[in-house]
């Protein structure tokens, strides 16, 4: 059901056809966020996020929310590392409005210098927000550390400074490098041909011209950096991670399943030890970053003062026994399974339908199909996931970062795999 067209001036469609709902998922996706921006401009990618928001030459803010309200839809929108997205899922007998709206957030904002100034006030309380939130600030300390001097080791929201540098002039210069045909997705799920959503996107987009401004994308240096910052808090919040792989590399199957075994759920092997076993922590988990070029994988934990070097010994020796002894088959085998229900569940709403295929084509430039993916996860072999593991767990390769009371955390000889 999935189609792909691309209109004369750039922007590309994607689309997926869900007869049988009655709503359609939405979406125009950026090849635009924090990786994008320079040291002087850092967070302008979010800032414009928010300014969209703020009205256009035919609606204003209070309207644009009046409309979709008026139709029971729902608008919002997000801004990552490499992409950023406006999306509103609606009632399929609205498509024409959705595009209407998206179109006019798009190609009509106004920028006003009064909404600029009130939108930094909103952004720099979301910063402070944020800073006052160990549990969440300990991964952007941690990127920081470990990609160094690189927008991929930068936060998305900019910081103080640099959001009160910004100005009209800045971000209508951002705007037009970057929110330009050949950079844009259109992208829907639910209950729209194909054909109707081109058609919607002729009538509300063909017009629009621009080209991106090329701009050189390098690849992050890594830096196995060991980092501790106190902070008065309850918790000690730590990250433990190392090396990964990028978004398009085949080897992420393999990277997928060992995360799944070491942090990825309530059976995996850290969450046992740690939380069910001991109750020496209440959030422990493993994740993955990747990007176009690039990967982490990371371990987070937050635990008492008291509890951390048990903590930090007990995630260690747990890493040490993976790089030993590898993961036997009934792992592998569950947790398959366990990858295989998470991805199919997950796709049953067209809002998350949508969210992947946009995803995919503005940042990979295809599609992968969800028997394409099942297939690569089904041919991991044990051989494949204990290489990796090899690969990626050395010693001299694992970065840390702890942020909070730190003064009873011991790292003399915490990091021998």
């Amino acid at each position: 059901m999935y189609k792909k067209s691309v209109l004369p001036n750039g922007i590309r469609i994607v689309s997926e056809t869900i007869p049988y709902v009655k709503s359609i998922s939405m979406g125009v996706w950026i090849a635009t966020g924090s990786r994008f921006e320079e040291e002087y401009n850092h967070g302008v990618s979010h800032f414009i996020e928010h300014l969209m928001f703020k009205g256009t030459t035919r609606r204003s803010a209070k309207e644009i929310a009046e409309t979709v309200d008026a139709v029971g839809g729902q608008l919002n929108a997000f801004t990552a590392k490499e992409c950023t997205c406006y999306y509103l899922k609606i009632l399929d007998t609205h498509a024409d409005l959705a595009m209407d709206i998206l179109s006019d957030m798009l190609l009509a904002s106004k920028f006003a210098e009064e909404d600029i100034e009130r939108e930094r006030q909103v952004v720099l309380e979301e910063v402070h927000m944020y800073e006052d939130s160990p549990d969440e600030l300990v991964h952007d300390i941690y990127l920081d550390s470990v990609w160094p001097v690189h927008p991929l080791g930068r936060n998305i929201l900019g910081t103080t400074d640099s959001i009160e540098r910004f100005n009209r002039e800045l971000v209508l210069k951002y705007f037009q490098d970057f929110y330009t045909p050949d950079n844009m997705v259109i992208a829907a799920a639910g209950n729209i041909t194909h054909e109707d959503l081109v058609s919607l996107a002729e009538r509300y987009f063909g017009k629009f011209k621009g080209k991106k401004r090329n701009i050189d994308i390098t690849t992050p240096a890594f830096v196995p950096a060991r980092t501790t910052i106190n902070k008065d808090s309850e918790q000690v919040n730590v990250c433990l991670g190392t090396l990964s792989v990028s978004q398009d590399n085949p080897q992420i199957y393999p990277v997928y399943i060992f995360n799944n075994i070491l942090g990825g759920g309530i059976s995996s092997r850290l969450f046992q030890a740690i939380r069910e076993e001991r109750g020496l922590a209440y959030s422990i988990y493993s994740y993955q970053n990747n990007y176009k070029d690039a990967g982490l994988l990371t371990i987070y934990a937050g635990t008492r003062p008291g509890n951390i070097n048990q903590v930090l010994d007990l995630i260690i020796e747990n890493l040490r026994e993976f790089k030993i002894k590898g993961i036997n088959e009934q792992e592998m085998i569950k947790s398959k399974e366990q990858i295989k229900g998470s991805l199919l569940l997950g796709l049953e709403s067209s809002s998350s339908r949508m969210s992947r295929m946009g995803k995919l084509e503005v940042t990979l430039g295809k599609f992968i199909t969800l028997d394409e993916v099942v297939k690569k996860i089904d041919n991991v072999t044990l051989a494949d996931i204990n290489e990796i593991i090899d690969q990626m767990l050395v010693a001299e390769k694992l970065c840390f970062t702890a942020l909070g009371p730190v003064d009873s955390l011991n790292l003399n000889t915490k990091f021998y795999i």
